[in-house]
């Protein structure tokens, strides 16, 4: 199966990746951070690199999900389906024009075209990482990205508030694949105890998954 995993930096979703992945044996897929040379240069002029930032992102989610679909066999942490979020915001914000956030939605809609043209076409799973917002930013603080710290910069603590509200929206709207919200906050995955309630709710809920479409498959 192929499961995505989504919500905001710094709650959690890169841990939840990897422990899912190694708990089913599949590939994982992380997101394109620590080799992204545009997004240091985001956070020091938004308005500069916004554009570029989502073009980067997006050009690097498309070739992971079709990756993931043509292999139907792994796990990505964040993917093609959240990404407008991200682009919209920018939009809002002021660091995207009109023209730009316009070539952007016809290239995303032209990506998302093609991959209606695989033979998977879409994740079987999306598993939605939540938290509090000041958890949120204890945890940015404590993975210490010298880029992504806020404490002299109340506009990025603002731009965090804003994706964290907009986050909890698009899981609502989220219709692409089944879903599952996950607590990572109640669940705070450094506990090995939690680790393993976090992993026997993704397998109940694949194993509904796999009931349902064997159910289907000999109505």
């Amino acid at each position: 199966m192929v499961i995505i995993t989504a919500g905001m930096i710094g709650v959690g979703k890169t841990t939840l990746t990897k422990l899912i992945s190694e708990h089913l044996g599949t590939e994982p897929f992380y997101e394109p951070v620590a080799d992204n040379p545009v997004l240091p240069l985001y956070y020091s002029n938004p308005k500069q690199y916004g554009f570029l930032l989502q073009i980067y992102f997006l050009n690097r989610r498309f070739s992971m999900i079709k990756a993931a679909l043509a292999d139907d066999n792994n796990v990505l942490d964040r993917s093609i389906y959240e990404d407008a979020l991200f682009t919209e915001q920018n939009h809002l914000d002021g660091n995207i024009s009109d023209q730009e956030m316009n070539v952007y939605n016809e290239l995303l809609n032209n990506m998302m075209s093609e991959l209606k043209g695989l033979k998977k076409k879409a994740p079987d799973l999306m598993i939605y990482a939540d938290t509090d917002f000041e958890t949120i930013l204890y945890r940015i603080k404590k993975r210490a990205r010298p880029y992504e710290q806020f404490d002299n910069n109340p506009s990025l603590r603002d731009y965090y508030h804003k994706m964290w509200a907009a986050y909890k929206q698009w899981y609502e709207e989220y219709d692409k694949s089944p879903k599952i919200k996950i607590d990572l906050q109640h669940w705070n995955l450094e506990d090995p105890e939690n680790q393993k309630v976090v992993l026997s709710m993704i397998d109940d809920k694949l194993a509904d998954l796999r009931g349902k479409s064997f159910r289907m498959r000999i109505a």
